[in-house]
């Protein structure tokens, strides 16, 4: 019998009641919080019936810019929609490459594709999970000896945890690239004391309900200083409209934001930095119990994160599969992001990876495992985390 198997075993025969499931994400808990207001708000928009760009579309991207220190916000209708708005925005299409980290969602890539433009692979760093500046390097000359023009890098804030940006950045000044900071996962986090929002061309989020700040449905925003991109952009979420909707003057999508889930963030960003502020408790907990039986993640220097995930690393040989059913049967739930790198799926598998390879993303894919992380975890709960992956891996 396993180490894991056996510490599974120990800890069901001590149990005389079975533990109620503790949830991966608990929207619930902040649903019952914020009762009332969130009831208010939903009121209002049935009240007043303007489903489609209501008053609290324009509201919200108001906070959101004061928020983040971003001059223009534009909210549209999921974080996917956010990165492919700033593709067409700036024209990408046939034989120009996007560089982006193979270890994350295929979201950061598929407007690239869908765009008739070439993602090329970049590797991560293995302890911030974020992209390698140096394999960034080595994915554009990679582009360029394929013959095609590399004209933007979508760099990833992963897990909550912002990418490095300087490094990035000049890499992207040298090379003649525009970014796109991809702060879905981040939004709210903080680089070298700015809030994500004000990095690169621009920074697009996704306000899906797992995300720290989520509405109750999908939707998304686009964070940008750029006058120009930010008047294009309002043009492309309401099928590229000129002065009206029967004067259309650029190709452009159904992108818009839904005015009730506005509503609903508007009372949720009230929240939000305390939210914040509790996650970070869950994390330091999660370090001071598990840093000596599994590698736990680490914060840069000068940044903060918004701990989207709480994503551990297993010690080498340790049967993954085998250890989340240990937790699992301890009602302690586990997810796998990514237990496969994009250069890995079928659908993404055949298009270009930055010279070296992507050693970082294959050996993260493999070992990977994230715990319940959110801002209502009970210092209850989170020992019978820590003690469920202490048991679960003999320590």
């Amino acid at each position: 019998m396993s180490t894991i198997q056996e510490g599974a075993k120990s800890q069901v025969m001590n149990q005389h009641l079975r533990s109620e499931p503790i949830p991966f994400i608990d929207v619930g808990s902040q649903r019952r919080r914020l009762g009332a207001s969130l009831d208010a708000a939903v009121k209002r928009v049935l009240d007043h019936c303007q489903f489609v760009n209501g008053p609290e579309v324009a509201e919200l991207e108001k906070q959101l810019a004061a928020y983040s220190g971003a001059k223009h916000v534009i909210g549209c209708a999921s974080g996917t929609d956010a990165l492919l708005m700033v593709l067409m925005a700036k024209n990408v299409g046939p034989g120009d490459a996007v560089l982006c980290p193979s270890f994350t969602f295929i979201a950061t890539a598929s407007p690239a594709a869908r765009m008739g433009a070439t993602p090329v692979y970049v590797d991560v760093d293995e302890t911030t999970f974020n992209m390698s500046p140096e394999s960034l390097k080595r994915g554009i000359a990679t582009a360029r000896k394929a013959g095609l023009r590399p004209v933007a890098v979508i760099p990833v804030d992963l897990f909550g945890q912002p990418a490095d940006h300087d490094a990035i950045a000049e890499i992207a000044r040298a090379e003649g690239l525009f970014v796109i900071d991809d702060a879905a996962q981040g939004f709210g986090a903080s680089y070298k004391g700015r809030k994500l929002g004000t990095f690169g061309l621009a920074t697009t989020t996704s306000f899906f309900p797992a995300k720290p700040l989520g509405c109750f449905g999908d939707g998304g925003a686009i964070f940008t200083d750029d006058d120009e991109l930010a008047a294009t952009l309002r043009s492309i979420r309401v099928h590229g409209q000129g002065v009206d909707k029967y004067d259309n003057v650029r190709l452009g999508l159904t992108g818009r934001l839904d005015t009730m889930q506005a509503a609903i963030l508007i009372e949720k960003l009230k929240i939000f930095d305390d939210e914040i502020a509790a996650r970070n408790k869950v994390a330091e907990r999660y370090a001071r119990g598990l840093s000596n039986v599994v590698t736990v993640p680490r914060l840069s220097p000068g940044n903060t994160s918004v701990w989207a995930q709480y994503t551990i690393r297993l010690p080498e040989g340790t049967d993954r599969d085998g250890f989340a059913a240990a937790l699992k049967a301890q009602g302690v739930p586990t997810a796998i992001y990514y237990g496969k790198s994009m250069h890995q799926q079928t659908a993404y598998k055949q298009y270009p990876v930055a010279g070296g390879g992507l050693p970082g993303c294959e050996s993260l894919s493999q070992d990977v495992i994230s715990l319940p992380m959110h801002a209502y975890l009970t210092e209850a709960d989170q020992e019978r985390i820590i003690a469920a992956v202490r048991g679960a891996l003999g320590g």
